[in-house]
């Protein structure tokens, strides 16, 4: 049990750490400064500046600073939650995508609380089709790891204990 209570905190600390660390290379090193600006690095893939205000999907933008906060509140309450779950959770793929979920929910929370906004860059696309909208590492991670955990739910059956199974 505790190797999968250190094996989820390193998953969430890694992922935070390369988060936080891809956030900096993009609006340091690399120049994006204004959002909208952009770098062209493949044909399907840009990195393009944009300041999210909202929670996922840009859904309720928190334009005045009691917003934030409050979004910062919620989504703290929600990392708490993962947080207490990957804690007492005894599977390994779910350890894993509350890592996940746990590091990128981190990652996001310091963004608003030091900016405001979260810094989103990732940008794919085919042409000007754009199936996804901007995000960053922890919001794939979050995706990935809510994936993991809904594909478990719904594709991996429990074997029933013995009890149970001579009694049906």
């Amino acid at each position: 049990m505790a190797d999968l209570r250190r094996l989820g905190l390193i998953i969430a600390v890694a992922l935070f750490v390369a988060d936080q660390l891809l956030k900096y290379v993009v609006t340091g090193p690399l120049g994006l400064t204004y959002e909208g600006q952009q770098i062209h690095v493949l044909p399907f893939f840009d990195l393009t500046l944009v300041f999210n205000r909202g929670i996922s999907l840009g859904l309720f933008t928190a334009d005045a600073a009691w917003q934030r906060w409050l979004l910062v509140a919620l989504t703290a309450a929600v990392a708490g939650f993962v947080a207490y779950w990957m804690w007492r959770e005894t599977v390994k793929s779910d350890v894993w995508a509350l890592g996940l979920i746990l590091g990128g929910a981190l990652g996001n929370i310091v963004d608003r609380v030091r900016f405001g906004h979260v810094v989103d860059f990732l940008d794919l696309h085919i042409g000007d089709f754009r199936p996804f909208l901007v995000f960053n590492l922890a919001d794939a991670a979050i995706t990935i790891g809510v994936l993991i955990l809904l594909a478990r739910a719904v594709l991996v059956r429990e074997p029933k204990p013995e009890a149970e199974s001579e009694n049906a």
